[in-house]
């Protein structure tokens, strides 16, 4: 496709359990990296790469992230109500699907901290997707270029981009990151009910329509606080004058 998303959906309403105690009084998405929320850094990504509208799921401390975000001008805030149940990844997207309209999406998850030597990732990912396909194409991370995450891999990616899940290989060279650009109306025929989004990606590697796209880039995954003081560390050594 030859234009950046006008719209992305920001995965927000997580419990953070594993983040406590820093998500004893606030949402993970609040949980400065830096001095700067996690939701800053992805809204930040967003704005960079020319999106101009963010739905955000929340849950957890909902009230508390509802007026953060609403204090944000450079882009414009919409909010998905899950403070009666959480829905999860796949369900979050479906629940807020009125709010998303049929053109492509980009949907992140708010623990992703990650940097950009050459560039806006998610313009990138966006500039490489295949509108026509209806599909999904998930930016992914080399394993060797990452910290906080402590799987083996997710996905096999072959030359054209396809992927393959790593089922019963001991280990694969890419991890998702937390960022996606999707059809939308990949989850229409999903049930209003809470799943993840392995869910929809299963349904879409079987039909040749699921892709990724590498990161270019270092991935911190800050779903702990000792990944969090590891992310810090990174982003004070790589600071200006550090």
């Amino acid at each position: 496709m030859s234009a950046t998303p006008h719209t992305a959906m920001v995965l927000a309403a997580g419990l953070g359990t594993r983040m406590r105690p820093l998500t004893n009084d606030r949402p993970k998405a609040l949980v400065s990296v830096r001095g700067r929320a996690l939701i800053d850094h992805v809204l930040d990504r967003l704005v960079g790469a020319g999106l101009k509208r963010a739905v955000v799921n929340v849950h957890a401390f909902a009230d508390l992230l509802e007026a953060h975000v609403k204090r944000r001008a450079d882009i414009e805030i919409l909010i998905s109500d899950e403070r009666a149940r959480l829905m999860e990844t796949g369900g979050g997207v479906r629940q807020a699907r009125p709010l998303l309209g049929d053109d492509p999406i980009v949907v992140c998850n708010i623990d992703s901290v990650w940097e950009e030597p050459n560039g806006s990732a998610i313009a990138r990912l966006c500039a490489g997707f295949d509108a026509a396909g209806g599909g999904a194409r998930l930016m992914l991370a080399a394993m060797d270029r990452q910290l906080g995450y402590e799987g083996a891999g997710d996905f096999v990616m072959d030359e054209a981009g396809a992927l393959s899940f790593r089922d019963e290989r001991s280990a694969a060279p890419w991890a998702y990151m937390g960022a996606q650009i999707i059809d939308p109306r990949i989850i229409d025929s999903e049930p209003l009910e809470p799943f993840s989004f392995t869910r929809v990606w299963r349904r879409l590697q079987a039909e040749g329509r699921l892709h990724g796209a590498p990161l270019g880039g270092y991935w911190m995954h800050v779903g702990d606080p000792e990944a969090r003081a590891q992310a810090e560390a990174r982003l004070a050594a790589a600071a200006p004058g550090a």
